[in-house]
């Protein structure tokens, strides 16, 4: 399964247009992104401690969002970008309101909805690498490959822990594609497109 299949829409011209004009708030929603992600990660080692490959696979995952936290924080330091508080967008709320809640299908959904939403980070990095200037746009870049690799990290632990994961990630991947590109009212990393 590759990376590609996980997305069922393209990211509207419109919102990079907005990330370039906004993009102090794009690297802030940036850097609460990548400590989410450690967080989501964390969260998958506790809740599964008897499955050693994917607490494994976590833990390494984590130290990576976590420095990539850092380097986004490099970043807003490097810009003159002050610190302040953004509250979150309805995207990841709305794929977590999708999960199933029996067990081995919401370790599946979890998983699966960690590679949708890696896939759309790396879509978005890399959309945004010719149009935020070449500082910025090299950061961007230097971060693609990795976005790409989680998802399919995430795509790979999924088919080895479930049955139908091919029609569950579809039927996520519809929910996801809806609310990456649906009219917005705020402005995030993964907001849908500006109302």
């Amino acid at each position: 399964m590759s990376v590609a299949v996980a997305l069922q829409s393209a990211t509207d011209p419109r919102w990079y247009a907005l990330a370039v004009e906004r993009w102090q708030d794009l690297l802030l929603d940036h850097a609460n992104c990548e400590k989410k992600a450690a967080s989501t990660a964390l969260a998958l080692m506790f809740s599964y401690p008897e499955d050693f490959e994917l607490a494994e696979r976590m833990s390494r995952l984590a130290r990576e969002e976590l420095r990539h936290f850092e380097l986004v924080q490099q970043q807003l330091r490097a810009h003159g970008v002050p610190f302040r508080r953004l509250s979150p967008s309805r995207y990841a709320e709305g794929l977590r309101k999708s999960l199933r809640r029996t067990e081995a299908e919401r370790r599946t959904d979890l998983l699966l909805t960690g590679a949708l939403i890696e896939a759309r980070s790396h879509e978005r990095f890399v959309g945004l690498v010719p149009l935020l200037g070449e500082a910025l746009g090299r950061f961007y870049g230097s971060l693609a490959a990795a976005e790409y690799r989680h998802a399919g990290l995430y795509l790979r632990l999924a088919e080895k822990r479930g049955e139908g994961v091919r029609d569950r990630l579809e039927q996520l991947g519809a929910i996801e594609a809806e609310l990456a590109v649906a009219p917005d009212p705020e402005f995030r990393f993964h907001s849908g497109t500006p109302a």
